[in-house]
């Protein structure tokens, strides 16, 4: 599952974030990097998904 999330996650950071914790801090923060630089968004969203198992 861990894949399917993580792919999303390189198409639309925000929703792998979204469906690894929900709407929280992470999700606002992940939000504002991926308006900042794509890649940013990209990077934080594989962290967090790969940090909350």
């Amino acid at each position: 599952m861990d894949i399917v999330r993580i792919l999303i996650a390189i198409l639309l950071p925000p929703l792998g974030v979204f469906l690894q914790v929900g709407i929280g801090l992470q999700f606002w923060v992940n939000i504002l990097l991926t308006i900042l630089g794509y890649i940013p968004g990209i990077i934080h969203a594989i962290y967090i998904i790969l940090k909350y198992k």
